[in-house]
């Protein structure tokens, strides 16, 4: 048995606090020990250098010591562990790719820290995990038990979407996705519904011509492969309770049109999900919010759903 392994993330943020937290409410429940620097942890923890010693250390938070060069203040990154928090991603990558643990859960970065102490050349998380696997696309998902989500196009601007949005590009989006349905969320035979571009899906052509010239052939192709497929859709008819009972993951043109559905539904609860890595990697879907750390008020309802999340896959996937 394996368990998740989750990396700590900024420690001048809220996730070492949350670790906690989440430990607590599923413990017995899912097996995860976290990734961080001994100094940096408040409160009880055992120390373990396997991550297998996890089982049976039920009593405190089971860690990974990861020194760090810098303190951890509240609401203030120190520079000095920003290569720290990338090493502890690094390592977390390699435990999963060896077989050591199950699967990955990160808890939130804060990018500017990173760059500011360590130069770090990636957007995120998320491509920063696609280089160290060796992988030239992955996928986003948010999740929530009503929903899943994925964006075509992410952190651009929307003036840029449509340049960005290529026939490859959502044709590797929708077969990334489709088959990570399968092996990760065990469903034999996924329903994917596909949002337009454009207000009302176009309206044939009056309203914008993408889904005409690239959207609707790219889902006939891949309909006719095989794929349950449906779309494109007007995005403003495609999240209530009846059309969501339709399918089980919405493909969306851009970021705001996937994820503030997601958000609306499940504001707190909410988990990213990378698709398209040769591991398992959840996140919770929030930041490192430091005006509150420290203060021990931090909701850990998105990362106990994201451990949850990842332990389930692990068991889909077979790495637990």
């Amino acid at each position: 048995m394996r368990p998740v392994v989750l990396s700590c993330g900024e420690p001048a943020g809220v996730g070492l606090e949350i670790a906690h937290k989440a430990f607590d409410a599923l413990r017995g429940e899912v097996p995860m020990v976290l990734m961080a620097d001994r100094a940096h942890v408040q409160g009880t923890v055992t120390e373990i250098t396997d991550p297998t010693a996890v089982f049976g250390q039920e009593n405190a938070l089971p860690l990974l010591h990861h020194p760090f060069d810098g303190d951890a203040r509240p609401g203030t990154p120190d520079p000095r562990n920003a290569q720290g928090v990338i090493d502890v991603i690094a390592r977390g990558v390699e435990l999963v790719t060896r077989g050591a643990a199950a699967a990955l859960c990160t808890l939130p970065i804060h990018k500017k820290a990173l760059k500011d102490g360590a130069d770090f050349a990636y957007p995120g998380h998320t491509e920063y995990l696609a280089a160290l696997a060796g992988v030239e696309r992955v996928v986003m998902m948010l999740a929530c038990p009503e929903l899943r989500v994925v964006p075509v196009t992410i952190h651009i601007g929307i003036d840029a979407v449509p340049a960005e949005l290529t026939e490859p590009l959502l044709v590797e989006t929708i077969t990334i996705t489709h088959a990570a349905l399968i092996r990760d969320f065990g469903i034999p035979e996924p329903r994917i519904a596909v949002a337009g571009l454009n207000p009302h899906a176009g309206e044939g052509g009056t309203m914008g011509t993408q889904e005409q010239t690239m959207i609707i052939p790219v889902l006939e192709r891949l309909a006719a492969e095989g794929m349950r497929i449906t779309g494109p859709g007007s995005a403003d008819t495609m999240f209530h309770a009846a059309a969501r009972a339709g399918y089980d993951c919405a493909v969306c043109m851009y970021h705001d049109q996937a994820l503030i559905p997601i958000k609306t539904i499940d504001f707190v609860g909410g988990v990213n999900v990378t698709l398209g890595l040769p591991f398992i990697r959840t996140s919770p879907d929030h930041g490192t919010a430091f005006d509150i750390a420290g203060k021990g008020v931090a909701d850990p309802t998105s990362t106990i759903a994201a451990l949850r999340m990842a332990w389930q896959m692990a068991g889909q996937r077979g790495t637990r």
